[in-house]
């Protein structure tokens, strides 16, 4: 657990400026927020249990986030945010772009299933976000809307991939073909081929972009 902390210690500046002080309180809610949810998963998790876990009062938990499910989004966002962050910088790599697409298929395939299998609690919390229509699998969405972009672009530019359909279509097509290896509903019926299946998709997707 966290470490126990003062729970008379300055308030968040009234401005709605955070401080180092009030940055380290929000750390520390998300840090117990995310050993409890892998715990005892989200919808056993209460505010009071978060706020006993650092030694606050659940009114103070609520000066950083107005609700669990808000508390929820951070953690989960935090979780997609990793994979993102290994995305981006195959994205980045200096490498012929047909390969970095095909590296950034199979590692987001991967890297899902390792929160699935490893991680099954953080697993349901970004099922429930999801189904709930939460911001932060449109905010992974759209991080991945990026990456595809930057690949693609790059494919064009060196004249790895055609450059007849707009941009725009063809990387909402990609991402399409994205959705059954990240979305928690459909990665679970997908998960005993999912090496041989990006493999699959990748393949017939480089062969429709290639110049």
């Amino acid at each position: 657990m966290t470490g126990m902390i003062d729970d008379k210690s300055p308030q968040p500046p009234p401005s709605g400026r955070r401080g180092p002080a009030e940055h380290e309180r929000r750390g520390q809610i998300l840090a117990a927020a995310d050993e409890h949810f892998r715990h005892y998963g989200y919808k056993k998790t209460t505010v009071a249990d978060l706020a006993k876990a650092i030694g606050l009062s659940t009114a103070y938990v609520y000066k950083f986030f107005e609700s669990k499910q808000a508390i929820g989004e951070a953690v989960c966002g935090r979780c997609l945010g990793s994979i993102e962050a290994e995305l981006r910088a195959i994205a980045g790599e200096p490498k012929p772009a047909a390969d970095r697409l095909r590296r950034i298929y199979k590692t987001l395939g991967k890297r899902s299933a390792e929160l699935f299998f490893n991680d099954r609690k953080l697993h349901d919390i970004v099922q429930a976000a999801v189904e709930e229509n939460w911001q932060a699998p449109m905010t992974h969405k759209a991080a991945l809307q990026d990456i595809v972009r930057q690949v693609v672009g790059d494919g064009r530019d060196a004249g790895e991939f055609e450059r007849k359909t707009p941009l725009d279509e063809t990387c909402r097509a990609i991402i399409q073909t994205m959705l059954p290896f990240w979305h928690p509903l459909i990665l679970e019926r997908t998960l005993d081929d999912l090496d041989d299946n990006t493999t699959a998709v990748a393949t017939l997707v480089l062969r429709g972009l290639s110049a």
